[in-house]
């Protein structure tokens, strides 16, 4: 895994970081202001998603295993794989504790969920254009 060659230009996985970022206190904005309210319904979507997404990416990477990888697989996969256990991490915390919609503490929680949910979807979206070998 040699990462010598990869370019220090803004790449796909920090624009997700970034964009998942913003979308997340925009989520615990709206939840601490009772625009918004989170449905149980919400948070077993989100963990069944984060479960069935872990296992095919767990499948996947056993059954392509190759020793040539780049460098830019594994930054997404490392972005990809934060992604989903922060997402099954919260999405199980926020089930077991239940929310309050003002409050400060369940706003923090699903803005972090909120987050690592985007960030999930747009790791997919970097992981999919660096296996197609676009350049990132």
């Amino acid at each position: 895994m040699n990462c010598i060659n990869c370019n220090f230009k803004c790449s796909c996985t920090a624009i997700a970081w970034i964009v998942s970022a913003i979308i997340g206190v925009i989520a615990a904005f709206l939840q601490i202001t009772a625009v918004i309210t989170v449905a149980p319904v919400f948070l077993w979507v989100a963990l069944g998603i984060a479960v069935v997404y872990l296992g095919i990416l767990v499948g996947a990477t056993v059954l392509a295993r190759r020793p040539e990888e780049s460098c830019c697989k594994c930054r997404t996969l490392g972005t990809l794989l934060v992604g989903l256990l922060g997402t099954i991490a919260l999405a199980v915390i926020l089930l077991a504790v239940g929310i309050v919609a003002t409050s400060v503490i369940s706003a923090i929680l699903v803005g972090l969920l909120v987050f690592f949910l985007a960030l999930t979807f747009a790791g997919s979206a970097c992981f999919v254009k660096c296996a197609a070998g676009c350049e990132i």
